[in-house]
C-alpha cells in the first residue's frame, strides 16, 4: 500500500483524511505542484518552489513547509524509481464554512503523494498525441497553479469523447495552452513559437527549462500567442509538462500537423530534456 504525507505524518493512503470544511474542498482555495521523478529523484525543485510561492501569494495561503526532505522520504518509502510526485497546500480547515478566511489564521492543509508512471519511455512518444481544439472557458487567473480545474476536466472529457488524447484551448482564434500543459509549435519558418507566460497561461516549469535547450539546438524562439491557422500550417507541434515532459502532437481536430508523425526537432528536444533531468 502506498504511503502518503499529510500535515506532518506519513500514513497509509487509506488513513489520510481531510476535514469537510477544508477551504480547498469548499472554495478551491488550494495550490499544487507536480514534479517528475527519474532515477529515484524529483526534478527542477527550485523552479517548483518559486512557482508554488507565487501561487500561494495569489491564493492568499500562508505556509513555509520544507518540502524537499518530505519528497525524498516519500520516494524512499514507496520505492519509486520513475513517475511523479504531487504536493498540495490549501487554505486550511476552519470551524465552519465562510467565504472569508478566519480573522485568526488557521494552519494550511498540506499533503503529498507519489505516482508510479513512465516518464522516459512513454508510449505516446513514438506515435504522437492527437488533440481537439476547445473553446477557452477558464477563469482569468490562469498563472496560479490552483486546484480550480473543473474546466480542464470537462475539456479532457470532451477530447476523450472525440477519440483524442487531449485538448488545446482557444481564445478568440488564438491557442492559449493545453488542459494541463503548455502548447508549442515549430512554424513553417522553423521557429519555435510558445505563448508568453503572462496571465493567460500557466508558467510551466518544463517549458521554462525546455526553451533554453531549444535555443542551444539552434532554434529561434518567439514567445507570443499563435493562431489556429498557424497550428495547422506548422511543421511540428508539442506540449511540455511535468507528466509528459516533451510530447509530440501530430493531429488537431482530425487534421495532420506536418506529416502526421512526431517531429524530429521535438524528439531531439525531448531527448535533451530527459538527459538534463538525469544530470541534474
Amino acid at each position: 500500500m502506498r504511503t502518503v504525507w499529510l500535515n506532518g505524518e506519513y500514513l497509509p493512503e487509506t488513513e489520510a483524511k481531510v476535514p469537510i470544511f477544508d477551504r480547498g474542498l469548499l472554495f478551491a482555495q488550494g495550490v499544487y505542484e507536480v514534479t517528475p521523478v527519474i532515477d529515484g529523484h524529483f526534478c527542477n525543485w527550485p523552479y517548483h518552489a518559486e512557482r508554488i510561492g507565487r501561487s500561494m501569494a495569489l491564493a492568499r495561503i500562508t505556509d513555509n513547509t520544507d518540502w524537499p526532505p518530505i519528497l525524498d522520504e516519500l520516494i524512499r518509502r514507496n520505492g519509486l524509481t520513475e513517475g511523479r510526485i504531487y504536493l498540495q497546500v490549501t487554505g486550511g480547515a476552519p470551524a465552519d464554512r465562510d467565504f472569508l478566511s478566519p480573522a485568526d489564521p488557521v494552519t494550511a492543509t498540506r499533503f503529498a503523494f507519489t505516482q508510479a508512471a513512465p516518464v522516459v519511455d512513454q508510449p505516446k512518444v513514438g506515435e504522437g498525441m492527437r488533440i481537439i481544439l476547445h473553446p477557452e472557458g477558464r477563469w482569468a487567473l490562469r498563472a496560479a497553479k490552483t486546484t480550480q480545474l473543473l474546466y480542464a476536466v470537462l475539456a479532457k472529457e470532451a477530447a476523450r469523447d472525440a477519440g483524442a488524447d487531449d485538448a488545446w484551448l482557444v481564445d478568440n482564434g488564438m491557442v492559449t495552452e493545453g488542459t494541463s500543459a503548455n502548447a508549442h509549435i515549430i512554424d513553417s519558418r522553423g521557429v519555435l513559437v510558445s505563448h508568453p507566460v503572462d496571465h493567460g497561461v500557466l508558467p510551466g516549469i518544463t517549458r521554462l527549462s525546455a526553451l533554453p535547450l531549444a535555443r542551444e539546438m539552434g532554434l529561434a524562439v518567439e514567445e507570443r500567442a499563435f493562431s489556429v491557422d498557424e497550428l495547422f500550417a506548422a511543421r511540428e507541434a508539442f506540449i511540455t509538462s511535468a507528466t509528459t515532459v516533451v510530447m509530440p502532437v501530430v493531429e488537431a481536430d482530425g487534421r495532420k500537423i506536418g506529416d502526421g508523425r512526431p517531429g524530429a526537432l521535438t524528439l531531439e528536444l525531448r531527448r535533451r530534456y530527459v538527459e538534463r533531468l538525469r544530470q541534474a
